[in-house]
């Protein structure tokens, strides 16, 4: 199990976080899109983390403490969530799903949108997860490389398949086994994330853009082409635009596609790194193409006829904001009863249609056509399984990784 380390950040670590909370994902509201954590293994607590730095932690609990379950006689359950990251009645004051699950079950779910950005979320709770205590939350949701992070410092209870009948039975293939929790123990998705590449028809001009390759070689495209400062969506595409693969990727690997990126950062190919303000830099035709989130992409092509998207032959990135049980949660059965709800078809269906993600629960289709047609038919929120087989996730990190890494793309992008 990975011992707790409070270190600070090196200053690339600390810039990616800035980054990202400033202008990437980390930025964002949940309905205008995505977040994302720099520190793959970094534990500190977001900027206000990066001045405490050398502050001691509490001391560390051995993992999967789990306190006596309440659930029979609480029917409550207490979920910490990203902020408009749930379907919305018109009123803006209820969840209809949550509404559908107390009268079904019972069960009170006090719904509290306390989550800007992992880092920040990560501060708030690891005193509590340090000393073994409660933190008040029964469910959570996280980003893959902090529920990895948390599965490994044993601050995560493991689920009890009996409550989960239909999360196992519907979990898509392309989200059961991710390398840092295969078989899905201790986590379900919430949600999924993809890396696309986005492009404006009408700035192109006829210029197909099919692949990374057309992104960074094309000389009809110089100046008009857009990377994203998370590096592991710049570099994860690009490794596997050549050939690699983001799980298994090595040092070297690592090394040559930064090479690659530089290259035509150096002969002016690559316009700018950004955070989410590609959106405008794309409808507006000063990027021709970018790599983009696809949440937005569905925003935009709503908006936009000039907006659409490609995948990539070699693939394109997906990554998870998941569901967790922290230690000492006094309603695990509750949680776990919630967690299977979501993966009733019809349940995540409703979800899907209002935040547009992709979806990681199989037999949505029809339950969303008969919401939303145009949703059902869209690959982004409900990947066919020509798609699904092109999906791909960037490996985990360790700190040393984490370090380097970031360094070395600090320097290629400037930051």
């Amino acid at each position: 199990m990975e011992q707790y380390e409070p270190d600070c950040p090196s200053p690339a670590v600390a810039a990616a976080i800035r980054r990202s909370l400033s202008g990437g994902r980390a930025a964002l509201t949940r309905r205008s899109l995505l977040r994302a954590g720099a520190g793959g293994a970094f534990a500190a607590g977001g900027l206000a983390a990066l001045s405490a730095c050398g502050i001691p932690p509490a001391g560390r609990a051995p993992g999967g403490i789990s306190a006596d379950d309440h659930s029979a006689r609480e029917k409550t359950v207490n979920f910490s969530n990203w902020t408009e990251y749930i379907d919305v009645a018109d009123d803006n004051k209820r969840h209809p799903t949550l509404d559908t699950f107390r009268r079904r079950t019972g069960i009170k779910v006090a719904y509290t949108e306390d989550i800007n950005d992992n880092n920040e979320f990560f501060g708030k709770i690891k005193p509590q997860l340090a000393a073994g205590q409660d933190t008040g939350r029964d469910l959570i949701v996280v980003t893959d490389w902090l529920a990895a992070r948390m599965i490994r410092l044993g601050w995560v209870q493991k689920l009890d398949p009996a409550n989960l009948p239909h999360a196992f039975a519907n979990l898509s293939a392309q989200f059961r086994t991710p390398d840092w929790d295969p078989g899905r123990a201790y986590s379900y998705p919430w949600q999924g994330i993809s890396t696309v590449i986005a492009y404006n028809k009408k700035a192109l001009d006829g210029v197909e853009v099919t692949s990374v390759s057309d992104l960074l070689d094309n000389p009809k495209l110089k100046g008009r082409v857009g990377f994203l400062s998370e590096m592991r969506d710049s570099v994860g595409m690009t490794l596997l635009d050549m050939g690699k693969d983001p799980a298994r990727f090595t040092d070297d690997d690592y090394d040559a596609a930064i090479a690659r990126l530089q290259k035509a950062v150096d002969k002016g190919q690559i316009r700018r790194f950004t955070g989410n303000d590609y959106t405008s830099d794309l409808t507006k035709g000063d990027f021709a193409a970018c790599v983009a989130w696809a949440g937005d992409v569905v925003q935009l092509k709503a908006d936009s006829p000039d907006v659409d998207f490609v995948i990539p032959d070699s693939g394109y990135l997906t990554s998870t904001d998941n569901m967790l049980i922290p230690n000492k949660a006094r309603h695990k059965t509750n949680a776990e009863r919630l967690i299977d709800f979501y993966y009733e078809p019809e349940q995540a269906a409703a979800l899907a249609a209002y935040i547009n993600y992709v979806t990681p629960v199989d037999g949505v289709k029809p339950w969303l056509a008969k919401i939303d047609r145009d949703a059902a038919a869209n690959p982004l929120i409900v990947p066919d399984k020509a798609m699904q087989a092109k999906s791909h996730a960037f490996r985990s990190l360790s700190q040393k990784e984490e370090t380097a890494y970031e360094e070395k793309f600090a320097k290629l992008t400037g930051a």
